[in-house]
């Protein structure tokens, strides 16, 4: 197959084959690669895929238990209304959806996430939720593991959700999956020992700083590649951009408004300072414009 057949040439694909030339000279073990998920990996629009899973999974609740209709985070989400989610505040509202799967197994969750991925549809284009994968960061994965790269997803979803998932869609083992964390309590289940979900976050909201903590904490690896797509990833591409030589900072503009969404990525803990494109440039990151860049976007 044709190396990164879905990036047209262009600035943005020779600073990508520049870099992997470049990295066989490091040892393996200094080859790491992390990459943000929504937004970078697949799409993030028009909601956040775990959002539609909560929300779905609401919604099972509500038939079984009406009563649950009336809380005002339930109400809030079942009827869409944006005015009232941002009053009521994305804490409040995570911790909510939260509740819906305490009690589960993590296999429990994990199979609940299986199913719903592999039943519903991208609200805005009808297509499968696997095939909202993006097509060239696909390549780019096998393009890294073809020059000894591990490869790693850091995202500010949670950890388990993406776990369900990244083997089939990206090949990135479960345990090579940092994220958002949930707490577990330890009890005798069914006659045995079990862990089963709480309705509380463990630490830090994976985002900002946080990701680079956790990157050393959970893999004690330093990344020299870096890919995302919000100011939510900042400091991760700052980081692996410090790294030394070689080393590759990539940003994802989503400036394709006909074949994906045009939009201005932003953090979703915090307020942005600057444009992130903006940070990019100022940065000496490596931009990847959806509409320039790539040649498809999604998957046939």
């Amino acid at each position: 197959m044709a190396f990164l057949p879905s990036w047209r040439p262009g600035p943005a694909r020779e600073a990508i084959t520049s870099f992997l030339d470049e990295s066989l000279a490091l040892p393996p073990d200094q080859r790491v690669a992390v990459l943000d998920n929504d937004g970078t990996l697949w799409c993030e629009k028009p909601n956040y895929i775990q959002y539609d899973f909560l929300v779905r999974t609401l919604h099972a609740a509500v038939e079984h238990d009406a009563a649950l209709g009336d809380r005002a985070e339930y109400r809030a989400l079942l009827d869409g209304d944006r005015a009232a989610l941002g009053e009521l505040g994305l804490q409040r509202i995570a911790l909510a959806l939260l509740e819906l799967c305490a009690g589960w197994t993590p296999d429990e969750f994990a199979e609940r996430v299986r199913d719903f991925m592999a039943v519903e549809k991208h609200p805005g284009r009808g297509a499968p939720y696997p095939k909202m994968v993006y097509q060239p960061m696909l390549e780019l994965l096998e393009a890294l593991r073809g020059h000894g790269f591990d490869v790693f997803i850091v995202t500010g979803g949670g950890t388990e959700f993406v776990r369900a998932v990244s083997r089939d869609l990206y090949g990135v083992r479960p345990d090579d999956v940092v994220g958002t964390l949930v707490e577990y309590h330890y009890e005798q289940h069914g006659g045995g020992p079990a862990l089963v979900r709480t309705a509380q976050a463990q630490g830090e909201v994976n985002e900002g700083w946080a990701k680079v903590e956790h990157i050393q904490t959970q893999l004690g690896r330093r990344p020299i590649f870096a890919a995302g797509n919000s100011a939510g990833d900042r400091e991760m591409l700052e980081y692996a951009r410090a790294a030394g030589m070689p080393c590759l900072a990539v940003l994802i503009d989503h400036d394709d408004a006909e074949r994906e969404y045009a939009y201005a990525s932003a953090a979703v803990t915090f307020k942005d300072t600057e444009p992130i494109t903006a940070t990019a440039g100022r940065l000496g990151w490596t931009v990847v414009s959806m509409r320039d860049d790539w040649s498809v976007i999604f998957p046939a």
